[in-house]
């Protein structure tokens, strides 16, 4: 089967990036012939044999650059005729879409269709849901100016994303996102993709709001890797919190510090960087590690009592909640979007509401008052079994692909 993957990023800067990197890894190792589409960039690392690619979209230096902005987030009539050149030279029997709107925009879902009916050949596009930017323009379904989480534009009101500022705190590039999703929503564009992929319940529902997307979703957790020699023993375990990810407003990052300050008797260790990292750091009972990867953030994972994870947006199907309870380590998580959908409240950790800086701060105080029941949920962690990158492909070759 030929496999064509279509991602505005063709370099490492993010999840959806990781997913089709090593998605598309494991379907070249069981014989699949795959290639990759995007924009072209100093540090891309996949590609196609047409060796054709869109510009890099930088708008902040050029003034015939910045004219031409609000157009070609729209829709790109580079990326349709460079997609057109790749699916002629490919032939693919497959198209799966990733991150595209903005940089690369729907109108390569057009081009697919355009070359299947001048090839006379069908081609499926599958799309993976990453984030919300099908039912909100700004992806996120969170007002930034107040941090208010919100379902306005799920109903195809979006022009409640111009009238909130919902992109960036910005009232022309909230117009342009509105105008966006107006011009394709009428065009019916998102309908012409045949499957949808969500990797949580959450993303799932939401997307089925729109009816031209309803019948087309399906449910699939994300793979994720484990790495048995690095999970630590209940008994073993060392005396900190984790939280590791983005220091940032939508990640819960200020209420968790909030909570850090009222129980200044345990020891947190905080993982990432972001516009927070100043706060973090001087927190007075939290050991900033910065950014960690690799190993290192492994041993750091299996060896925390607990983890929390207190996102205040959203969230898909996080990495960081499956890859906690991979290495045995529970996990305290917020209600919000598909986290919750991870955790067995009562078994492999708890759910407290989201950006409740008490309830937050009870269950944390509680959890490290008895080491017996973080023992037993650690030892419960280790019965989860995530798809590997290997039963994931499989899965979509024989589900989605075919």
């Amino acid at each position: 089967m030929k496999i064509l993957m279509v991602n505005k990023f063709l370099y490492q800067n993010g999840g959806s990036e990781t997913y089709i990197f090593k998605l598309g890894e494991a379907l070249q190792k069981k014989g699949h012939e795959v290639q990759y589409f995007g924009m072209e960039h100093k540090d891309r690392i996949v590609g196609n044999h047409a060796q054709c690619y869109t510009s890099n979209m930088d708008f902040h230096t050029g003034r015939l650059q910045k004219l031409l902005y609000p157009f070609r987030i729209i829709y790109s009539a580079e990326a349709k005729r460079k997609m057109g050149a790749v699916l002629r030279d490919m032939q693919p029997d497959v198209v799966h879409l990733n991150n595209i709107n903005f940089q690369l925009t729907p109108s390569v879902i057009y081009a697919v269709r355009a070359y299947e009916k001048k090839a006379g050949r069908r081609v499926k596009i599958v799309y993976t849901a990453h984030d919300y930017q099908w039912v909100c323009p700004n992806h996120m379904m969170r007002i930034p100016a107040t941090g208010q989480i919100c379902f306005a534009c799920r109903d195809g009101q979006f022009g409640n994303c111009s009238k909130n500022r919902c992109i960036h705190n910005s009232r022309i590039k909230s117009l342009l996102g509105t105008i966006e999703a107006k011009y394709y929503a009428k065009r019916r564009t998102y309908s012409l993709v045949d499957v949808i992929i969500c990797p949580s319940e959450f993303m799932k529902k939401q997307l089925d709001t729109n009816p031209l997307l309803a019948d087309k979703t399906v449910m699939m957790r994300n793979f994720i890797e484990k790495d048995a020699d690095k999970v630590v023993k209940g008994e073993n375990k060392r005396d900190y919190v984790l939280y590791f990810g983005r220091f940032s407003q939508e990640k819960g990052t200020q209420t968790l510090l909030e909570s850090c300050s009222a129980l200044l008797q345990i020891p947190f260790v905080f993982a990432g960087s972001g516009p927070l990292q100043d706060r973090v750091e001087q927190a007075e009972n939290v050991e900033n590690r910065g950014f960690v990867t690799g190993d290192a953030l492994k041993d750091l994972i299996a060896g925390a009592r607990f983890s929390v994870y207190p996102s205040e947006w959203y969230e898909n199907g996080p990495f960081s909640v499956m890859e906690s309870l991979m290495y045995g380590t529970p996990v305290l998580v917020s209600d919000l979007g598909g986290a919750p959908e991870l955790v067995q409240a009562g078994k492999t950790g708890e759910i407290f509401r989201g950006g409740d800086v008490e309830e937050l701060t009870e269950h944390i105080r509680e959890l490290w008052e008895n080491p017996q029941l973080c023992q037993e949920y650690s030892e419960n962690c280790k019965q989860i079994n995530f798809d590997t990158v290997e039963e994931y492909c499989d899965k979509i070759v024989r589900k989605v692909y075919a």
